[in-house]
């Protein structure tokens, strides 16, 4: 089963490119991966602390491989420093 996932990530005063580089960094390897449908960082024009990861697997398994992976695990250890707020979403995609 597809999963979709909204991740909102709010940069602490002062960190927005460090978070900005972090994320982005995420970004091609894992449209790499295998079950990898869609995976996207955005930061908002209005409020530039302000990242939205969109992603969406193939299934668990995809999702599990991708948690496993070597730029998750750099992503994992270094984001908290930069990161005032962090939350999570789960989406249906309707049609």
């Amino acid at each position: 089963m597809k999963i979709t996932k909204r991740v909102t990530f709010i940069a602490k005063e002062g960190d927005e490119a460090k978070m900005k580089e972090l994320l982005s960094a995420m970004v091609i390897p894992s449209k790499a991966e295998d079950g990898c449908i869609f995976y996207e960082i955005f930061q908002y024009e209005g409020n530039r602390r302000k990242f939205m990861a969109y992603e969406s697997w193939r299934d668990e398994a995809a999702l599990d491989g991708h948690k496993t992976s070597a730029h998750y695990a750099i992503y994992k250890a270094s984001y908290e420093p930069y990161c005032e707020k962090k939350y999570s979403d789960e989406l249906e995609v309707l049609a």
